[in-house]
């Protein structure tokens, strides 16, 4: 799975392939695989690994604009992150972050045409399984569940973008499938039939096993607020489950501790595995400090001013869960690199320096982070550089090119599932298990942090546990406010403030004050109701019909 497999096929021509005769097979093009050849158990593995390729988002001709990582979608459109670069560059994404509500712009297309490649793929191993003859049972069985939890989670991922999608099976032969039913069942009957059927441990570093078709039906639960049955599959997945906190909350994002314990669901990322650099992580190559910096190129996806700020910490190490953002972390917007600077000398949480890069504090093993030097643009877009998927000097040997790197994306990590059933105790108004959750995440802050050169901490890191939660609204804000912290530029964060009701709330504070520093944000608001979930691509309505393929509000 470290390798994927480059299958050039022709799946989606069964109907054709399977009516021809004999003749058509002797005559079939070298290179293209038709179904004699895929009929097998070789065959049907290798479309496995197809369907599980996509994972990155990277294939159908595209890369950043459909990445697995949801960096775009997920963070950019958040309160996190900037776009980056300058004002010029991929001024699509501009239009996201702005929440525009444009359906032409190609990003959203790719990403769909991505996931539902991802949803053709899984269907096709189906397929092809119902014709092979030289399996066992439970071989068969296996190989459904994994490729029904990928098609599953192709579906999640389009229904936490656009909410209104269309459901589609092996058994669907007119491509134009409407989008007005509710396809929430048909992922949970995905999932059931996963966790019920794979097995309990995972053949190989990357697959899903019945654990993980566990933890991503809960998260499902979550998404439509049905509490009562997340909190039944978090407990399993926590308390019998083969997962924990690493100790180190850096080992889930470094090359070396890659496929850890923690990890429920990796993306697995290659480099000089015979590829073109695609498997490289590929989606998130314009994501690195600019000139110098490792990569040296692009300047994208730039930690927000706010997000910083939300690393601040009280005399006790707490968060300043409602003063955070009154007065900011100091930077060096302005200086050049050349020039003195002292970074912020006040009390941090230290999961900031393994999140984002800073002006004098180290960045990796690269070295002190220059400031400047590494910014494309700091007037358009701010003096921080994203950190958590870069990797290490010397880690990229051999890789096909100066940003194709082997660090996986961690999809979905044992941190995630502990702070969800902390969110489900805060609803059922168990303060006491929701205390417990948030800090046995806090307590595993600072277990490593970031230190100079001569071993001494790199910043004035402070990370304290909560006495207690004092009231539900309280419990509420720090299960989010830790959520935020933990899973920062992971991908998640605006997906998580529309699933809790309050993207709008968030949003048009986190603008009516960014916007003073980002001034491409001045007039930027997000409207409750409409910007919750992206425009339906409009290339696809046009393929389909918009009597088919319903918009979503403009």
């Amino acid at each position: 799975m470290k390798r994927k497999i480059l299958i050039v096929s022709a799946f989606v021509s069964f109907g054709l392939i399977s009516s021809c005769s004999d003749d058509f097979l002797e005559k079939t093009p070298l290179g293209v695989a038709n179904e004699a050849t895929l009929t097998n158990q070789a065959g049907v593995n290798a479309a496995l690994i197809a369907a599980y390729s996509l994972l990155d988002g990277v294939g159908s001709g595209t890369n950043f604009t459909s990445s697995g990582s949801n960096w775009i979608y997920g963070e950019v459109a958040s309160d996190n992150a900037y776009k980056g670069s300058d004002v010029g560059d991929q001024a699509q994404i501009t239009t996201i972050e702005r929440y525009q509500g444009q359906a032409d712009i190609g990003a959203f297309n790719d990403k769909w045409v991505t996931l539902y490649d991802g949803v053709s793929r899984s269907n096709d191993v189906l397929k092809l399984l119902a014709k092979a003859t030289d399996m066992s049972e439970a071989e068969k069985k296996q190989v459904t569940a994994e490729a029904r939890f990928l098609r599953a989670w192709y579906h999640f991922e389009a229904k936490k973008m656009w909410n209104k999608v269309p459901y589609v099976d092996e058994t669907v032969t007119d491509y134009k499938v409407g989008n007005e039913q509710d396809i929430w069942p048909n992922i949970e009957a995905d999932l059931v039939f996963a966790a019920a059927n794979l097995s309990p441990t995972k053949s190989q570093p990357g697959r899903a096993s019945s654990w993980t078709a566990k933890a991503v039906l809960a998260k499902a639960h979550m998404y439509q607020r049905d509490f009562a049955a997340a909190k039944p599959l978090l407990d399993d997945v926590i308390n019998n489950g083969p997962f924990a906190l690493v100790s180190c909350y850096h080992d889930n994002f470094k090359i070396a501790t890659e496929n850890n314990r923690e990890s429920i669901l990796e993306v697995q990322n290659s480099v000089a595995d015979g590829g073109s650099g695609q498997n490289g992580n590929d989606g998130d190559n314009l994501n690195f400090p600019y000139n110098a910096g490792p990569g040296g190129c692009c300047g994208f996806y730039q930690p927000s001013q706010n997000l910083v700020n939300a690393f601040k910490t009280d005399a006790n190490g707490l968060p300043l869960l409602d003063t955070y953002n009154q007065e900011d972390v100091k930077n060096d917007e302005g200086l050049a690199s050349s020039a003195p600077f002292v970074p912020y000398e006040g009390n941090l949480d230290p999961r900031l320096d393994w999140t984002v890069g800073r002006r004098g504090i180290p960045f990796l093993n690269w070295g002190l982070h220059p400031g400047r030097n590494w910014i494309r643009d700091q007037a358009f877009a701010g003096p921080y550089t994203s950190m958590k998927y870069t990797f290490y000097q010397g880690e990229n040997a051999g890789a096909e090119s100066n940003r194709a790197n082997a660090n996986n994306y961690r999809a979905l990590r044992f941190a995630d599932i502990l702070l969800m059933r902390a969110e489900v105790a805060v609803e059922e108004n168990d303060l006491v298990k929701a205390l417990t959750i948030v800090n046995q995440v806090r307590d595993r802050a600072d277990n490593c942090i970031v230190t100079k050169a001569d071993g001494t901490p790199a910043a004035n890191y402070k990370v304290g546990l909560y006495a207690s939660f004092p009231s539900q609204d309280y419990a509420r804000k720090a299960v989010q406010f830790e959520r935020r912290l933990e899973l920062a530029m992971e991908g998640h964060r605006f997906f998580d403030l529309v699933r809790w009701n309050n993207a709008a709330e968030t949003l048009n504070a986190y603008l009516a004050k960014e916007s003073a520093k980002r001034t491409y944000l001045n007039g930027a608001t997000f409207e409750k109701g409409k910007d919750e979930y992206f425009p339906v691509p409009q290339t696809q309505i046009d393929i389909v019909g918009s009597e088919i393929l319903k918009q979503n509000p403009l």
